[in-house]
């Protein structure tokens, strides 16, 4: 056999050794790195502080869904401006809720509702492990009131290009850049406003 000669085998377990390596770098792998950029978003719904003139107090999250932006309010006049996908019409969350649990690569699992909406996810009935290619992204915050899960979240998504449209289950999505970043600012007990 030449010398020179590559097989697919050959490829595939050079690859998988060349992955191997990689895993046992002795760097931190986070949430944070793994989504330093987002190139792909749309400018206009680019995470920036900006003036804000509402009256919540610093650490209140605010979700505006006709505009399709979330603020994270700093005080001084000032938050934190995130864009969002919302709720498709008749499906969003509105009103008041705390952030009662926070996780990072949440599995997922439809509920009865959705899969009612849309059969297709019936093979989801059994739930989606937290990574990658699971639709809540990289983190997600989960809205509670009276101390009760809403089934609501504010989280991360795979389907970047969905920031500014109405097209969720009545969740709130972000780039998983953003939600990232809000993660590591909104504490547990969080007050989140939705209108």
């Amino acid at each position: 056999m030449d010398k020179h000669h590559v097989t697919r085998r050959g490829l595939v377990l050079g690859s998988l050794a060349l992955m191997i390596s990689g895993c046992n770098r002795s760097e931190d792998w986070s949430l944070r790195s793994a989504f330093a950029g987002d190139p792909d978003q749309n400018p206009r719904y680019r995470r920036q502080e900006v003036a804000y003139d509402g009256s919540e107090p610093p650490g209140t999250i605010v979700v505006n869904t006709s505009e399709r932006y979330l603020y994270y309010v700093e005080g001084y006049g000032r938050a934190t401006r995130y864009g969002v996908a919302v709720g498709q019409e008749g499906l969003s969350f509105k009103g008041e809720a705390t952030i009662g649990h926070k996780a990072e690569w949440p599995s997922w699992k439809p509920t009865v509702d959705m899969m009612q909406r849309k059969p297709r996810l019936i093979q989801y009935a059994d739930g989606v492990p937290g990574g990658p290619l699971n639709p809540l992204g990289a983190a997600a915050l989960y809205l509670y009131q009276d101390g009760r899960d809403t089934m609501f979240r504010v989280h991360g998504t795979n389907e970047p290009w969905s920031i500014g449209h109405a097209v969720s289950n009545g969740c709130v999505r972000m780039t998983n850049q953003n939600i990232v970043d809000l993660y590591s600012r909104a504490p547990l007990g969080t007050r989140v406003l939705v209108i």
